[in-house]
Formats: C-alpha cells, structure tokens, sequence
C-alpha cells in the first residue's frame, strides 16, 4: 500500500515575516490549483509563484500536499466565518423562515472562492482532507440538531437526528451541486430561485401538511 503524504506543516510561522512567507505559500498554492490544476502544482513551482526560495518552501512545508491542506484549512476557515454569522439568529424563527435562511447561508458559503471550492471537490480528494472543506460543519449540524428540538411542536417529524441528516444533507447537495455543475446559479433571479425551492424542500419536510 501506497504511503500517504504527510499534510501538517513541519511548523508553524510566528514572527510577521515568517508569517508573509507562508501566507504567499499558500496563496500561490490557492492560485496554481484554479488556473492549472493539482498536478501542475510542484513545489518548485509554488515557490516560483510565491516569489520565495524552494528552500523556504521546505522550512515550513514537508511536500505539495502539506500546501493543499493548507489551502483548504484556509479556505474551510473563510467559509465557517461567512456561516457563522449567517446563522446568529437562527433559533428564534419559525421553521419555513429558518429553512430559507438556512438554505441561503449554504449558498453563500458556497459562493466564498467558488472556483477554488470547484477544484478542491474534483481534484482533491487524494490529499485526505476534503472532508473538511464542507460548508456545514459538525458544529453547524449540532445546531441544526438543536434548532430542531427547540422547534420539535411545530414538525411533523420524530426522529430529529435522522430529519437533521436530511436536512443537512440536502441543502449542502443542492448548493455544492450549484457550484460544481451550475455555477449561474449562483448569481440573480436564478440564486434566489435555489434558495426559495431547496427551503420549500426541506420545509416541507419538517413540516405537517396543511389541511385540504
């Protein structure tokens, strides 16, 4: 069996200029991977584009693979802060509100780098951390989860875990689908007709059906 690459940093920049260093590192890593692709991505050309020697590159960086997790820790920490805030009020809407904010919050993280999202989903997942690249994190789940106990009077569904798999589940399929294979919609009248139908999706979901 094939040994996997190492993808920890060898250590970790503290002084400011250290720091410059590995931020150009992972930039140009970040930049190479949407304009030519994972296996053009040496490390001898990383540091070219970086400006920075390929002895530098090595100080902090054992191989290409240490810099792509990087990058995707990097860009899985941009997508947690735009989430994040997006969900601040989460707990006090009632459910189809919610649904819908839910839904565009997912769009929005999706549409954080969504070139560099688009390649680390086709290319990537040979570095063994794509899983962190998700928009909804465990964290994120766990309040989903919790959203969903606090509203458990409104729904018509009982077993909360499995409805939070599904919901989850759902939207984040829906809004990376976008980003990989439609990326207009993404944008305009077309974005908010995702969001308007993935949260009637989920809402009706959660939801009891209205009488007849």
């Amino acid at each position: 069996m094939a040994r996997k690459p190492p993808t920890k940093p060898r250590k970790t920049a503290t002084q400011q200029r250290s720091r410059a260093t590995v931020d150009a590192l992972v930039e140009a890593t970040a930049r190479i991977l949407v304009r030519e692709g994972f296996d053009k991505a040496s490390t001898n050309r990383i540091a070219e584009v970086a400006g920075v020697s390929i002895g530098s590159l090595y100080q902090y960086f054992p191989c290409k693979e240490a810099l792509v997790a990087a990058v995707i820790e990097r860009h899985q920490q941009r997508i947690a802060r735009t989430v994040r805030g997006g969900l601040a009020d989460l707990m006090a809407m009632p459910v189809e509100a919610a649904m819908h904010r839910l839904v565009a919050v997912a769009v929005k993280g999706h549409r954080v780098e969504p070139a560099l999202h688009r390649v680390l989903a086709e290319q990537i997942p040979r570095v063994g951390k794509l899983r962190d690249a998700e928009t909804f994190s465990r964290e994120n789940f766990a309040l989903f989860r919790t959203y969903l106990e606090q509203h458990r009077g409104e729904l018509r569904v009982d077993d909360l875990e499995l409805a939070s798999f599904v919901c989850v589940t759902t939207i984040e399929a829906l809004t990376h689908n976008a980003v990989l294979h439609h990326s207009k919609m993404l944008s305009g009248a077309a974005m908010e007709a995702l969001i308007d139908e993935g949260a009637r999706l989920v809402s009706g979901y959660l939801l009891p059906m209205p009488p007849a």
